[in-house]
């Protein structure tokens, strides 16, 4: 079981990033094609997401396990990881698991903390839509629109629709298995600590990283930055992608 990834850009200096839940390789392009000058950049579709594997599992373990099992297929010793939410998760448990495989570590709008349940109704509305019975991804917008409000969300959610070849549609994402293990995505990263350079950037708009997260960063990631991107939700690497592209580029380039 590999992981799907898309590759581009040269060089010795390795960069994988890592996607958020409901997400796909896709999401850090912007970002891929800002560094891709001057690293080797890999944009990885994690278990049960985009074009990878469907399994019934996929505790933050298992996730960070299947990064490491392609940074070995790919001989890749040493990598720089950047992932946003979910991703963000995945790429402190890889640095927590392995933490002489990673040179920088940057994290976007995730804490290393277990966070309540907030997506049950978005899993709902996913799986309500009956794909043998949809007409159009008009029809399943408007489902969406039941439970989501901002239609660049329901945009983004959309992308995982496709059209199989016969015409009919299919789900890119494995829902049950998503909706099945969406405790064990909420619960904490966990190690003795990473002690290597890590920067996470935080969307000033967003409650994902709060004040009271600090003791849990700082004892996890003791050389732990943190950089705060104005007028930004958790969203931030698309909303202001100059900003979060140069962040991350300068820390990289260290």
């Amino acid at each position: 079981m590999q992981l799907n990834y898309k590759v581009s850009g040269d060089g010795d200096n390795v960069v994988f990033l890592l996607h958020g839940l409901f997400g796909s390789a896709s999401n850090l392009t912007q970002l891929a094609n800002a560094i891709e000058g001057r690293f080797r950049v890999y944009r990885i579709d994690l278990r049960n997401h985009g074009e990878s594997f469907h399994f019934d599992t996929m505790s933050l373990s298992e996730m960070a396990d299947d990064v490491r099992r392609l940074a070995d297929a790919e001989n890749v010793e040493k990598l720089a990881l950047v992932g946003h939410s979910l991703g963000g998760k995945v790429a402190m448990q890889f640095a927590l698991s392995n933490p002489e495989r990673v040179s920088h570590l940057v994290v976007a709008d995730i804490a290393p903390v277990a966070y309540k349940p907030h997506h049950n109704e978005t899993l709902a509305a996913l799986r309500a839509i009956d794909l043998r019975a949809l007409k159009s991804r008009g029809e399943a917008d408007g489902v969406l629109a039941k439970v989501e409000s901002e239609l660049g969300v329901r945009q983004f959610l959309l992308k995982n629709l496709a059209r199989t070849d016969s015409g009919s549609w299919r789900w890119k994402l494995n829902l049950e298995a998503i909706a099945h293990c969406y405790d064990d995505l909420c619960q904490a990263p966990e190690g003795p600590g990473f002690d290597g350079e890590t920067l996470f950037i935080k969307g000033e708009l967003s409650a994902y990283i709060q004040d009271k997260h600090r003791g849990d960063i700082f004892r996890l990631f003791p050389r732990a930055e943190l950089e705060v991107i104005s007028e930004t939700g958790h969203w931030l690497h698309a909303e202001k992608p100059e900003a979060f592209n140069d962040l991350v580029a300068r820390f990289l380039d260290r």
